[in-house]
């Protein structure tokens, strides 16, 4: 069965609730789906007054990426960019790198930013510089999911990832729309389909005779 790890960070439940989605989709393309998350960095007592969410997955560790197929990566933006829990993991992918663990498997990102125009793209983009240099192969959202078309809401995603918007108008907390989680699912199902098909030709050239 094709492996494929949902790799996340997330402070109050935006990209969380999205990695749910983007793991839904992995799943009904027949894919096994993992979800874990990147270690925190922010003291508990900031995390409580903060009011970050309470998270029970289970922590990566940087060794275990290695053995899947494709990795999806789920952050939220920090002024355009990655957050630091997320960069702070990558950057400690050097074995990683100098072993070739990663070349030739798929890496893709989703996101979630405080507003319509806050860095969904500029994260992702970002963030495939990183992917690329680990040898990945970087898919993103094809416009074959047709939510990305809609103009009669405010939804979050792109050809580069899916994405949420996670304010509303009033400044309140806004949960991922159907969908945004639609594109998550989408994305899962998607990179999943394409992990499938890479790791049946590794498969096969492997067993060609010499």
């Amino acid at each position: 069965m094709t492996r494929v790890l949902v790799l996340y960070y997330s402070s109050y439940g935006h990209v969380a609730a999205m990695a749910q989605a983007v793991a839904e989709g992995v799943r009904e393309a027949g894919a096994g789906a993992d979800l874990r998350r990147v270690p925190e960095l922010v003291p508990e007592a900031v995390r409580k007054t903060s009011g970050y969410h309470e998270d029970a997955t289970p922590v990566a560790s940087v060794a275990e990426l290695g053995d899947y197929d494709a990795i999806l990566f789920g952050t939220p933006t920090r002024f355009g960019n990655m957050a630091a829990q997320m960069k702070n993991f990558l950057d400690r992918c050097g074995a990683l790198w100098a072993g070739d663990r990663l070349v030739g498997r798929i890496g893709s990102v989703f996101t979630s930013t405080g507003t319509q125009h806050g860095g969904q793209e500029s994260t992702i983009l970002s963030t495939h510089i990183v992917l690329m240099h680990l040898g990945m192969v970087v898919v993103g959202l094809p416009y074959s999911f047709k939510g990305q078309n809609r103009t009669d809401e405010i939804t979050g995603g792109s050809p580069y990832g899916a994405a949420t918007v996670a304010s509303g108008e009033d400044g309140t907390d806004r949960r991922p729309s159907a969908n945004e989680l639609a594109g998550a699912r989408f994305q899962g199902r998607h990179v999943a389909t394409l992990a499938g098909a890479l790791a049946r030709g590794r498969q096969a050239e492997s067993t060609e005779p010499a």
